[in-house]
């Protein structure tokens, strides 16, 4: 007992000094929205008071494409693809609660069917009767989970690197994403987040490591700990249970054109599973991309965007009012 007493005073002692040392704490809100917010965002308060960063940008009367963000990433990844597309349609971009500007939602969900309502609710507040919607691995299971959802409001899907497929085991988990996962440690993360464990991260999920410049590693290390969403990440991997698994039936019912980009070195989502999910989804189009990771939308967007171009000017698809 004397021996158990002693390792239980040591362990504390180390914790203690691990927290001590490592200690990160949460960002300024207002300093954040400052750096990371711009001309065009927008603060909707949505049911039940959850606050959500949004940004309308582009051509007003324009085909509407929602594009959403994945895992611990914010409507900055799809800054390039703005840049490149708002002079043709109307690109609606957000932050999903727990992740940038947004922060955390009252009501402590970060379940799939959550997140579906919070883009649905953004959908109704800016008058968008329907939309082409585009996500990011995560923000590619909010896709199609929203089009199962709401079909009318749906007139197309793009997939880039989507979550989902039931088979889609990583070739490398990122440290930020294997620490989620271990309950021991989890909890030290909402108050000891060193950046090396972003960097470390990005570098692994993309092609070219080199692509994660530091002002990159800041802008995920900052929003990620931006007042609540720390919190809402341990929330989140705990609610994972709660989401249903894509299968080809359950996918049968997307009925609307489907494009899936997918970069070939993806180490977060092999590219097995965009095979799986062109086989599932008859309506759909495949393009790989060699010597792209994770996030092709920012590693190649010049090719990425103009792909999506182009599959959209091919697609009958009804303007939005």
């Amino acid at each position: 007992m004397r021996i158990l007493k002693w390792a239980l005073i040591i362990l504390a002692a180390l914790v203690t000094g691990a927290v001590a040392l490592g200690y990160t704490p949460d960002t300024d809100a207002t300093a954040m929205r400052a750096k990371y917010g711009s001309a065009a965002s927008r603060f909707l308060t949505l049911s039940p008071g959850l606050t959500v960063h949004v940004r309308d940008q582009g051509v007003r009367n324009g085909r509407a494409l929602v594009l959403i963000h994945g895992s611990n990433a914010s409507l900055h990844t799809w800054e390039p693809w703005v840049t490149r597309l708002q002079s043709e349609y109307r690109i609606i971009t957000l932050d999903l609660p727990g992740h940038g500007l947004t922060g955390a939602n009252p009501n402590g969900r970060y379940d799939m069917e959550s997140y579906v309502d919070v883009v649905d609710q953004v959908m109704q507040r800016l008058g968008v009767p329907h939309a082409v919607l585009a996500g990011n691995s995560m923000g590619g299971g909010v896709s199609w989970n929203y089009a199962l959802s709401h079909p009318e409001k749906v007139d197309a899907l793009v997939l880039v690197d989507a979550a989902g497929a039931p088979s889609a085991k990583p070739r490398t988990m990122p440290i930020g994403f294997r620490i989620a996962h271990m309950p021991g440690v989890r909890a030290l993360a909402e108050v000891i987040t060193p950046r090396s464990m972003f960097e470390a991260s990005l570098k692994t999920s993309v092609y070219d490591p080199g692509f994660a410049t530091p002002q990159m590693v800041d802008r995920y290390w900052e929003l990620n700990r931006y007042p609540g969403n720390r919190a809402a990440t341990l929330a989140r991997f705990a609610q994972m249970g709660q989401n249903r698994a894509a299968t080809p039936a359950r996918l049968a019912a997307i009925k609307v054109p489907v494009l899936i980009m997918w970069g070939q070195e993806d180490n977060l989502i092999p590219v097995a599973a965009a095979q799986w999910f062109h086989k599932a989804l008859p309506t759909s189009q495949l393009i790989i991309y060699p010597k792209v990771g994770h996030i092709p939308m920012e590693e190649i967007p010049d090719q990425s965007a103009e792909d999506v171009k182009r599959w959209l000017a091919d697609l009958p698809l009804a303007a939005t009012p």
